[in-house]
């Protein structure tokens, strides 16, 4: 830490009392349980660029350039957490540090598209496409922080790397060679650049995972506004701009350390994403823009990494047998009045997840590869007086319900994710709710 960043430090210490005393008691292990989770979006932007560069999965790209999902996510992708069925994803992982870059999207019409620009904090700094710049398409030129904007309609990155996330709807298998023309006009161009170095990943010991951190936090610096935060975990030596020497723990201080990332690992399963309200967890406002919300962040990132703004993408957990996971075998039933549809401008859809034991969710194999369920799948039948079923089971349940079948794994616990693109104000704000998930 050089003698600015001690008197910024000092100066935020003194203005906050709980900070000082935080500071002051050196308690490591609250120190350590803050800062995994405040390092984890980091840690898990990094560890899926790497997956990425590698070629796993199905989504990435090299550096500056797309690569693109030809097909929709299945049960075998793993290219990042609680992946959506309804669209196909163009990937680019971004190095501002040499220059601009310039993007171009081809006009999609009445398609909807989106292209999130990420930080690496996860957070959207900006979204292109159908309900921001219309479907026309255009040319934008993408600069990092400091970077001055000379080219056209400039959009501005916080942070030197990051993700852009392109997603484009397919209305059907049939649509696909559409779509696909789409991302082939989908263009990124920029300076060439080095790989990025190698990180650890969340299951590392303490020491390599911080250690990480602060070779992130260098790269790709916090904003002013996460002052107080570096304040509070000051005794583990966590820097804002990535101070971080473990060789001055001894091996009483790894065990408050390493006692503190248990905590934070803990304290992460127990994050809701939202307030439950009749039966499903709404997103909250700040959902894709975090702020000074850390844990909720962390989650996120753990459990739906690039999730898009609520003005985007309304995403819906359940309230079921176990928290948001169900342990029955069905039927269950989710049920529509003819005049209660989704209230949305795009499209939605009803997506089936296995959990990962570290509390990760994929799509779940089954025996009609149906991963989801929605306004446009084909051959989904309603009642005679409007209404919708959906039925949700991991056996058919037979006769007329198989048409509106959502299968469910053969056995273990399974969860779901009711999407909502464009939502209309009346979901945004409580007026329409998603009704809920009952017993078939």
């Amino acid at each position: 830490m050089n003698r600015r960043e001690a008197l910024a430090l000092l100066a935020v210490i003194g203005a906050a009392p709980a900070a000082r005393a935080f500071a002051a008691a050196g308690d490591l292990t609250s120190a350590a349980r803050e800062a995994w989770l405040y390092g984890l979006p980091l840690i898990e932007m990094a560890t899926t660029r790497a997956r990425a560069l590698r070629g796993d999965g199905t989504i990435g790209g090299a550096l500056n350039a797309f690569r693109h999902a030809r097909e929709l996510a299945d049960d075998k992708s793993r290219g990042v957490t609680s992946p959506n069925n309804d669209t196909l994803y163009s990937s680019a992982w971004m190095d501002l540090t040499r220059g601009p870059l310039t993007l171009t999207i081809p006009a999609t019409g009445a398609r909807y598209i989106s292209v999130a620009g990420m930080s690496m904090y996860t957070d959207n700094d900006f979204i292109l496409g159908t309900r921001t710049t219309g479907g026309s398409g255009g040319t934008y030129t993408i600069v990092g922080p400091g970077q001055a904007g000379s080219g056209p309609n400039v959009v501005r990155l916080s942070t030197p790397h990051g993700w852009l996330l392109a997603r484009t709807l397919v209305d059907g298998p049939g649509d696909l060679p559409a779509v696909r023309k789409v991302q082939d006009a989908l263009l990124l161009k920029g300076p060439a650049t080095p790989p990025p170095p190698v990180y650890a990943t969340r299951a590392a010991p303490a020491p390599d995972y911080f250690a990480s951190v602060a070779r992130l936090l260098a790269a790709d610096p916090p904003p002013a506004t996460d002052g107080v935060l570096f304040a509070r975990i000051a005794p583990l030596g966590l820097t804002a701009r990535g101070g971080f020497d473990a060789s001055r723990l001894d091996a009483a201080a790894i065990a408050q350390v390493e006692a503190g990332v248990a905590e934070a690992r803990a304290a992460l399963q127990g994050l809701r994403p939202g307030a439950a309200v009749q039966g499903w967890t709404y997103p909250a406002a700040r959902l894709g823009f975090y702020g000074q919300d850390y844990g909720f962040r962390a989650a996120v990132s753990l459990a739906g990494l690039a999730a898009l703004t609520p003005a985007e993408a309304m995403y819906m957990n359940p309230v079921a047998d176990r928290g948001r996971m169900f342990a029955g075998a069905g039927p269950y039933r989710l049920h529509f009045a003819a005049d209660r549809m989704p209230a949305v401008n795009g499209f939605w859809s009803l997506t089936m997840y296995q959990a990962t034991p570290d509390g990760q969710f994929f799509l779940v194999p089954n025996a009609i590869d149906r991963f989801s369920i929605g306004d446009r799948t084909p051959g989904l039948k309603k009642n005679a007086d409007g209404s919708l079923d959906i039925w949700i089971a991991r056996a058919d349940p037979g006769g007329e319900r198989s048409s509106n079948w959502l299968p469910a794994p053969a056995e273990g616990p399974f969860t779901l994710s009711f999407r909502a693109y464009l939502p209309k104000p009346d979901l945004m704000d409580g007026r329409y709710r998603v009704p809920a998930i009952q017993p078939g």
